[in-house]
């Protein structure tokens, strides 16, 4: 039996060396492979780097002798890096691709980027998964269109170094529910590493929580309306959101987690210490 439930289950990929945490690689790649050998291992989604960083982390992974790491890629030159981190990671033996995450950059025509993105991917991709960052102005929703026709995921940012990266209630409303419309998988990233919507005391940010996210999409799956999702993302009270992820079956937990795969964090500790101070997870 598992200690980590179905509704937590590798929901947070292993973001470390990126910001704000921005942990050095050979001390990101150790603390990632001393998660796996935890009793909350079942927590952890893959490691995530850049491309630029990919062979280094390889080799990194390497050196520990632990075996193949397995990584989700962030594409930082476009469609065209696609093709190069997938045949590499298909000749290595240090690690295992299983994603990359694609943002699309031109904002005057999304949906003809998107279908760049789409294509690179169609070349190369046999088991990996195809994450591709939308963001929320201009034709977002027709870039989500060509996405879903090629059958990828979309990938949301809900959060950064900046407030104006941090999207709305209404926005992420929004983008659950037109993924939902149109069985899109997502993942989130940046900004989303505690279970409670909350402001921060450093910076004054309005983070969202991964617990009104995944319980926001259980209510979109169930039909809510798009206030009644506002309302649970906006939610800071934890238990009262403890209280109502407590009451999901098996099956119910597993529905939310087919569309809402993961969520990228710099810290693995933040949302674990959150899940078990909540007590939906046991005390390792």
């Amino acid at each position: 039996m598992s200690t980590v439930p179905a509704l937590f289950r590798h929901l947070v990929d292993d973001a470390a060396m990126f910001p704000p945490g921005n942990l050095p690689m050979a001390e990101a790649v150790a603390a990632h492979q001393a998660h796996l050998r935890s009793p909350y291992a079942e927590l952890v989604g893959p490691f995530v780097c850049t491309d630029e960083d990919l062979m280094k982390v390889a080799a990194e992974g390497a050196a520990s002798g632990a075996g193949p790491l397995r990584v989700s890629v962030v594409i930082s030159g476009g469609a065209g890096g696609i093709e190069p981190v997938i045949r590499w990671g298909d000749r290595s033996k240090d690690v295992e691709v299983t994603a990359v995450e694609v943002r699309l950059r031109d904002e005057d025509d999304l949906s003809r980027n998107a279908l760049r993105v789409v294509r690179a991917c169609d070349d190369c991709l046999d088991e990996e998964t195809a994450y591709v960052e939308l963001g929320l102005d201009g034709a977002w929703e027709r870039a989500l269109d060509v996405v879903a026709d090629a059958g990828y995921a979309a990938k949301l940012r809900t959060g950064g170094m900046d407030a104006a990266l941090f999207p709305s209630a209404e926005q992420v409303a929004s983008f659950i529910t037109a993924c939902l419309d149109r069985e899109v998988a997502f993942k989130c990233t940046a900004g989303l590493h505690n279970a409670v919507r909350h402001t921060a005391d450093d910076t004054g940010f309005e983070h969202h929580g991964f617990l009104n996210v995944l319980l926001a999409t259980r209510a979109s799956l169930d039909g809510a309306a798009h206030d009644d999702l506002v309302e649970l993302l906006e939610r800071r009270v934890g238990q009262e959101l403890a209280d109502l992820a407590r009451e999901l079956t098996d099956d119910q937990a597993a529905s939310v987690r087919r569309w809402f795969t993961s969520f990228g964090s710099c810290s693995i500790d933040e949302p674990r210490n959150d899940l078990t101070t909540l007590r939906l997870m046991e005390t390792p």
